[in-house]
């Protein structure tokens, strides 16, 4: 009886090891730097202005965009080591398009969201990816400009209040 116990066990762990078999490997590589520029107290933490829209300014198509406006981050006393940047935005994502941000909790507008551009205005930044890197100087302060968008999301965008927020960080390359 022992014998039947300990055969089914041994059985047991070899079905369940085979059910677990790796079918590749992936290797994380990185930096863990200790220079890095200084983040602008004025571009850490900013409230851009998206001004009004009106709701028909999106016509009835989604993927519309409305009210583009600049924002900066500004990075100073970056090492020589470091010679370039970019951004990455992060933040709660749109039902309708994980590309763009949701709007934040309680906001009454519908069907849009805030989409992120490059400086040139049409290359849009999905959130949770990285921006464009962007060439950094030593010796200077160095502007890195976006531009933040209403998106809609359907044929439709319902009128009221259209806030919405992001994280961002900086990666140095």
């Amino acid at each position: 009886m022992k014998k039947i116990a300990l055969i089914s066990a041994l059985a047991a762990c070899f079905v369940a090891s085979t059910a677990q078999a790796a079918d590749g490997t992936i290797n994380f590589t990185g930096t863990i730097t200790d220079q890095a520029c200084t983040v602008d107290v004025n571009s850490a933490t900013q409230t851009v202005p998206m001004g009004t829209i009106s709701n028909t300014a999106f016509g009835t198509s989604a993927g519309v965009t409305a009210g583009a406006k600049t924002f900066d981050i500004v990075l100073q006393s970056c090492p020589e080591s470091v010679t370039s940047a970019s951004v990455r935005f992060d933040g709660t994502t749109h039902a309708e398009n994980s590309a763009i941000l949701a709007l934040s909790s309680g906001q009454t507008a519908s069907h849009v969201g805030i989409a992120l551009y490059e400086k040139d205005s049409a290359t849009l930044i999905p959130v949770g990816t990285s921006s464009a890197s962007v060439t950094l100087d030593s010796e200077s302060s160095n502007t890195l400009s976006y531009i933040a968008k209403y998106m809609s999301t359907s044929t439709s965008v319902g009128a009221g209040s259209a806030n919405s927020s992001t994280a961002f960080t900086i990666t140095y390359q």
